[in-house]
């Protein structure tokens, strides 16, 4: 996934000859790179661990082919020992070993010859399984080495920007108290802008407030708030921005996708005009950061590395949509 461009900071400090609207940018830039990287990389993790699990299941499946196959043969040798010394059938355990079709085979069975026959038949029906299972599994096999691969690769983006986000570390950490206090400024600035720009409902404060499962997704992520936030955590002691939503409808007993982007993807998509309080809203147009709507124009929701779980007016990043879990 392609990173959006931003200012590298050569040296953290100082910072006096720049104009803290110059370190803010830089500092914005830094941070939204390291969301887009942790998304990316919880995408690819998300998609390898699903494979995982897929092809575990596709070698049990194939294991169970392998011995039924091996059965059917055993047996239809010993099935045609017997009828070849003229014994009865019934006596091989046929009806054991034909589970998937037992009455149609037994039924139509009645004589030995046709006994043998569908049993043969049933035996090369497996063998047709077995080498499709086969095929599965390889090919499972090697789309999970391509998806660790790129696993791999999301990994060293995400420490490369690790390292972007010591640099902003440095940067805040560097700046003189009255810097400090104009970039706090600049913040509350952006914050009453944002309370402006809503659109949705609510948008005079108040609002409807969440019932059911919502209203328990909502309590739950409320009740993170001042944890911090960390690069792919789900809880209980912090945070990314969609493992806290994905952490909060999961208490409410309707697990959602771990991804900002797989929520956006998989979820129902509501109108901006009917949001209520549960719903997601999904931001930037590559869907790397997502808050849950609260009501009243605002969200809960955890911003990014150096800050923790917090209430923020929902226009205060651009809109891609609004989503909604268990509809």
């Amino acid at each position: 996934m392609p990173s959006p461009s931003y200012a590298v900071p050569s040296k953290p400090d100082p910072q006096d000859d720049k104009s803290i609207e110059t370190i803010r940018a830089e500092l914005d830039g830094l941070y939204r790179a390291a969301e887009v990287a942790t998304e990316a990389y919880n995408t690819a993790n998300e998609k390898a661990a699903a494979q995982e699990k897929r092809l575990t299941s596709l070698r049990k499946d194939l294991a169970r082919t392998e011995g039924r196959v091996n059965d059917l043969h055993d047996l239809a040798g010993a099935a045609a020992r017997t009828q070849y010394r003229g014994g009865n059938l019934a006596s091989t355990g046929i009806q054991l070993l034909l589970g998937d079709h037992p009455d149609q085979a037994l039924d139509e069975a009645s004589q030995a010859r046709q006994a043998l026959r569908s049993l043969v038949n049933v035996s090369e029906t497996q063998k047709s399984v077995r080498a499709e299972v086969s095929r599965q599994t390889d090919a499972a096999s090697k789309k999970l080495r391509e998806l660790k691969s790129t696993r791999a690769d999301k990994a060293a983006a995400k420490k490369k920007i690790e390292a972007k986000i010591a640099e902003a570390e440095q940067i805040e950490a560097g700046l003189q108290t009255q810097q400090t206090r104009k970039l706090a400024q600049l913040e509350k600035q952006d914050t009453e802008k944002a309370k402006s720009r809503w659109t949705g409902p609510d948008a005079g404060g108040g609002g409807t407030k969440a019932t059911g499962a919502a209203a328990k997704a909502v309590d739950f992520a409320m009740a993170q708030i001042g944890k911090p936030y960390v690069w792919g955590a789900v809880g209980p002691s912090s945070y990314d921005c969609s493992g806290l939503t994905s952490t909060a409808w999961a208490a409410a007993g309707h697990p959602i996708p771990r991804t900002s982007q797989a929520q956006w993807q998989g979820l129902t998509r509501v109108a901006l005009a009917s949001a209520r309080p549960g719903d997601l809203i999904i931001y930037f147009g590559d869907a790397t950061h997502v808050g849950m709507y609260i009501g009243g124009g605002q969200i809960v929701h955890a911003p990014r590395p150096g800050r923790t779980v917090t209430i923020a007016p929902a226009a205060s990043m651009p809109i891609l949509g609004v989503v909604r879990p268990g509809a």
